[in-house]
């Protein structure tokens, strides 16, 4: 059995902070960010939570799907900023959805966290323990963020992306995973909800703080070699794939990995210029976006590739319905 996506949603806030906007509240400057990263602009929640946006990104891909919440058997959030620790971001998704008959659970594994969230899926639907299941990466990483440091505030926003999948006999899916835990501290966000942060809860390690230099070295050496070693299982040609869908960290990250993969960045699609880098949930943005626009044919092939803090990195295979 695979899971075949039969639906795909996204949502993002209204409110957008472009990089003019930006400037005006650290030390930096529209051109400045846009030459480094790609990011244009980027959406933050306001009064929405993270529940409220998985949830509305998940009634979209159900809608496509045509099915009822009801039906709904497993249900997956992965994010690193649910707004509450309990209960999970899933169960309030559930909640809101009325998929009552979902087991709901979240997982935490930061920018590959859709990537492992759908792999799970995969393996429940292949076991035959669930039928179907509704993925969702969904992140409101404006609260994570220091807005003094400008390493960090210029490159993240808030959204959610959700992917609906259905088990079937035909299909096919492929994964490899890894993480190399001695690199762990190149991006970290401490808990505010500790004792020593009692009287400090502003301290600067509880908001994200990454070592941009250490993590962009890591992701274009990392993505080309797992990408690689994907195909070479599978024994899958790089001229097959239609497109390599990758989570949207940095522009230059993507045209360095298309570079090393010899392939053209007509096969990298990007929306990074859009929202900026939303963690969990960009590559189920990025999906949603090409699916509706109505990109991806039946029979294609896609490469989905992420990594993130861990650190922990992936590729998966799979074959568009």
């Amino acid at each position: 059995m695979t899971g075949r996506i039969t639906g795909t949603g996204s949502w993002v806030p209204e409110q957008v902070l472009d990089n003019e906007a930006l400037s005006n509240i650290v030390d930096t400057s529209n051109q400045w960010i846009r030459e480094r990263t790609g990011v244009e602009r980027r959406h933050i929640a306001e009064q929405e939570t993270t529940a409220e946006m998985a949830a509305k990104a998940g009634k979209r891909a159900l809608e496509q799907a045509k099915v009822d919440p009801a039906k709904v058997e497993l249900i997956l959030v992965a994010t690193i900023s649910g707004n509450e620790i309990l209960p999970c971001t899933a169960c309030r998704v559930q909640e809101m959805l009325g998929a009552v008959q979902a087991t709901c659970f979240d997982l935490n594994s930061a920018c590959t966290g859709f990537l492992f969230a759908l792999n799970t899926a995969q393996a429940y639907l292949k076991s035959g323990i669930y039928r179907n299941a509704l993925v969702i990466g969904a992140e409101s990483l404006s609260n994570l963020i220091n807005w003094k440091d400008r390493g960090t505030c210029i490159l993240f926003g808030d959204g959610a992306g959700a992917a609906f999948l259905e088990a079937e006999e035909s299909g096919r899916y492929a994964q490899i995973t890894h993480s190399d835990g001695e690199k762990g501290k190149a991006l970290t966000c401490s808990s505010r909800n500790q004792k020593q942060y009692a009287e400090h809860p502003d301290a600067p390690e509880t908001y994200m703080e990454m070592d941009g230099r250490e993590v962009f070295k890591f992701a274009v050496s990392s993505v080309p070699q797992v990408i690689q070693e994907l195909l070479e299982k599978e024994k899958i040609p790089k001229e097959e794939i239609r497109f390599y869908i990758l989570h949207q960290a940095n522009i230059r990250i993507i045209q360095s990995v298309s570079k090393r993969l010899g392939e053209a960045e007509e096969k990298f699609p990007v929306n990074i210029q859009e929202y900026g880098n939303t963690s969990g949930a960009s590559i189920p943005i990025l999906l949603d976006e090409l699916n509706r626009k109505g990109c991806l044919q039946p029979g294609d092939k896609l490469v989905l590739a992420a990594f993130g803090a861990g650190l922990s990195y992936g590729a998966s295979l799979l074959e568009w319905k």
